[in-house]
């Protein structure tokens, strides 16, 4: 049985539960992933919606990626911390921040998205693989 991953926010009003493995975990170095870390990178994993719980009241906004996916974006509303994403447009999926478990060295990244708007000073580990922009779609 898979030992679950669980985080939250910074105060604690926001905690999630997954019972699953990743799907994918990566590195995402697109202007908006940088923006919302205030880093060079935004560092996730994806899950199986199915297999997460979350408690407590998120505040969320949405923007549009550059390939026109919606990403709505949860946050805490007490301490501002942000915490996970969904897509409306492909609901089985739960991606959480990698800073946001309480065990962040469960997370392990595959791959590197966004490499063409990465910043010089942010260093990620060459030998990942990596995308100019998004991986094309698995056939």
């Amino acid at each position: 049985m898979t030992k679950a991953y669980t985080g939250g926010c910074a105060c604690g009003a926001i905690r999630y539960e997954v019972t699953a493995e990743p799907i994918v975990t990566s590195d995402c170095q697109c202007r908006q992933c940088q923006k919302d870390s205030g880093t060079g990178h935004g560092s996730y994993l994806t899950f199986p919606r199915q297999a997460a719980i979350v408690h407590g009241e998120a505040g969320s906004f949405d923007l549009t990626g550059d390939q026109g996916m919606v990403k709505r974006r949860a946050f805490c509303q007490t301490c501002g911390t942000p915490v996970y994403m969904l897509f409306p447009d492909v609901p089985d999926i739960f991606v959480v921040r990698a800073g946001t478990l309480d065990e962040p060295e469960r997370y392990q990244p595959q791959m590197v998205l966004w490499t063409e708007a990465a910043q010089d000073w942010d260093r990620i580990d060459p030998a990942l693989q990596t995308f100019a922009r998004m991986p094309p779609a698995a056939g």
